[in-house]
């Protein structure tokens, strides 16, 4: 009895070493006593018991999350900045040969360089052109992380983390522009204004009925908005009669 078991246990670990099945996504590193031997899979796989092992890659997109990490802009503001790397494995034996773990690796190259790149920037610059400092820090980290196999398709940064006094300037500097827009809309506005003003005043000059007509449908849209008030303006040659008739009467 003893014998069968044996022979079953050695059976079955011969089997486990020697059958490996891959998914569609993922490919396998083989070495040959120790030394490489290439890439296999997907599908069903054999090795070599005792002297063929296996390294199993994953193909499939990673999105890696980047910690928060302290950066001084070019501008001297301290702030907390974190991001998220997109990458792949291209090549499965570059990332298994030649650096020892690539996770682990291209973390750190993206969190060294999310410092280095952020420092060159001023604040401002940090919070309106974030596109273009994505870009450019996918670019650096894509080709530092090719030798080992790796393709970098994107670096977003999520999160800037400013200090409190930081977000105060920046509000009181984002009402103060408000409120510049705001003036600069209404200067603008009376000044179409004045200039329409200022024509219709010329078209209606030479014609004075065309001034009465106009005094006459003042008086009716106010006695149509407010018509417990009533302004009746007279024209000034009325008024020169009574004028001239005051300096007549004085002795």
């Amino acid at each position: 009895m003893a014998p069968l078991i044996t022979t079953i246990v050695i059976v079955m670990f011969i089997l486990v070493n020697t059958i490996k099945i891959l998914r569609e996504y993922e490919r396998g590193v083989v070495f040959r006593l120790g030394r490489f031997v290439g890439v296999r899979g997907p599908g069903l796989i054999l090795l070599i018991p005792l002297f063929e092992k296996m390294v199993k890659v994953s193909l499939r997109t990673v999105a890696l999350d980047v910690p928060p990490q302290d950066v001084v802009t070019k501008d001297n503001v301290s702030v907390k900045v974190n991001a998220v790397m997109y990458f792949q494995v291209f090549e499965p034996s570059k990332a298994i040969i030649a650096v020892e773990d690539y996770m682990f690796a291209t973390s750190q190259i993206g969190q060294t360089t999310l410092r280095s790149i952020l420092g060159e920037h001023e604040l401002d610059d940090l919070l309106s052109n974030r596109e273009k400092i994505n870009l450019k820090l996918q670019e650096i980290i894509d080709a530092r992380t090719d030798p080992w196999g790796i393709k970098v398709s994107a670096v977003e940064v999520k999160d800037v983390d400013l200090p409190e006094g930081m977000r105060r300037a920046l509000a009181k500097q984002a009402e103060a522009e408000r409120e510049r827009r705001a003036k600069v809309i209404h200067a603008d506005g009376e000044f179409q204004a004045s200039t329409k003003l200022k024509e219709a005043a010329d078209v209606m000059a030479p014609n004075p009925v065309s001034v009465q007509l106009r005094y006459l449908q003042t008086l009716t849209e106010i006695a149509t908005e407010k018509n417990s008030t009533i302004i009746f303006p007279l024209p000034m040659e009325f008024m020169q009669y009574f004028i001239n008739k005051t300096k007549r009467d004085q002795p």
